[in-house]
């Protein structure tokens, strides 16, 4: 609820609300996904040549993260308003060069300003960042005119707890799930593709003697009239997948190259993914873990498989040091991050259905395990 305030014109107090509730849903759809958001940084860096830094991109993605956070608390509770409104515009100023420059020269596909919950496109972001210095513009020529809530003292403690509790948001965020995850793989979504049935493959044929040109539906083409394949050549294929849905990039392959994504992520029944985006780089704790789980679930039929990005190669050094009896396939590690934010992580599918998912710090027990499945 806005309340008067005799210094400040009731137009400032309104823009002065909204700028602060935009920065705080920005700071909080980054701050429940730090690890995205990384990505995100990491993307920026890279973009712009800066890989010295990239050794520093989390602290970095705090930084940033806890400074929109702290701006738009302070700026909505009045806390330090002359120097919360000279921040403002400073950070104002650079997002919206950068996004410029990202606009014209399409630096990054996503800048990622409102997390994975809100996409803009470069311009579109561009474009609501000039909205927002234009309310800072006003908000620092009017900073004057805002009165701090309390005392000095008062005012330093609130910023202490509330930037306190935000940090603590984050760490929890970082080593548990997302506490609200805006992702396709999110716990309820139905991750089937729809609309396969309707895609039609057609091959173009030339006849050797005349150059005629015919194109076929596979399969009702003569395939098996030997005299028709004596005069006709192969020339291309196309392919009409217009209708085709797909609910997520994610290729899943065996080791000899054979796609499995259907086999794994619309299994009927219960299919327990592991998912390793870099062996090296995983906890070794929760691959024990895993191997435990496996083994005192095996005897229950539900299938139990991991997918790495990791080379074939690569994972020999681990196998028997992590105990990985199991089937492995291998996929991107872009996508494997995006189904979910930990290395190693679970996720409990059932017909193409999220049921669960675990950071490897919330591995679930045997016990655990089955009355998920109970409840189900």
């Amino acid at each position: 609820m806005l309340t008067k305030n005799h210094s400040e014109p009731f137009l400032v107090q309104i823009i002065r609300i909204i700028t602060g509730i935009v920065f705080l849903f920005s700071a909080y759809v980054k701050g429940v996904d730090p690890m995205g958001t990384d990505y995100r940084v990491i993307d920026y860096l890279e973009a712009y040549g800066w890989y010295g830094a990239l050794d520093y991109s989390f602290l970095l993605t705090i930084i940033v993260i806890s400074a929109e956070f702290l701006l738009g608390i302070s700026i909505i509770l009045r806390l330090k308003p002359r120097l919360a409104s000279l921040g403002l515009l400073l950070i104002m100023v650079f997002f919206t060069i950068v996004t410029f420059f990202d606009a014209l020269y399409e630096l990054v596909p996503d800048c990622g300003c409102f997390g994975d919950a809100i996409k803009l496109s470069n311009w579109g972001t561009f474009y609501k960042n000039i909205v927002l210095l234009g309310f800072a513009v006003i908000i620092y020529i009017s900073r004057k005119k805002i009165k701090p809530i309390a005392s000095q003292s008062v005012q330093y403690i609130m910023i202490i707890l509330v930037l306190g509790m935000f940090e603590w948001f984050m760490y929890h965020n970082l080593n548990h799930l997302p506490m609200n995850d805006f992702r396709d793989w999110k716990v309820g979504n139905d991750m089937k593709s729809t609309g396969k049935e309707t895609v039609i493959t057609y091959l173009a044929y030339q006849n050797k003697n005349t150059g005629e040109l015919k194109e076929y539906v596979s399969p009702n083409y003569p395939w098996n009239d030997s005299v028709w394949m004596s005069e006709w050549e192969f020339v291309s294929q196309r392919i009409d997948d217009s209708n085709l849905e797909l609910k997520h990039g994610l290729l899943v392959e065996d080791e000899s190259g054979n796609n499995v994504t259907e086999y794994l992520i619309e299994n009927p029944d219960y299919q327990l993914l592991l998912t390793v985006y870099d062996i090296q780089e995983v906890n070794p704790d929760a691959m024990i873990l895993a191997s435990e789980l496996f083994n005192d679930i095996y005897d229950t039929g539900i299938n139990f498989a991991m997918v790495s990005s990791s080379t074939s190669d690569e994972l020999v050094d681990y196998l028997d040091k992590y105990n990985m009896d199991y089937d492995i396939y291998y996929g991107d590690d872009i996508e494997l991050k995006a189904m979910i934010r930990s290395n190693p992580g679970l996720i409990l599918l059932k017909d193409g259905m999220v049921i669960d998912k675990w950071h490897y710090n919330d591995f679930p027990t045997k016990d655990q395990f089955e009355l998920i499945i109970s409840d189900d």
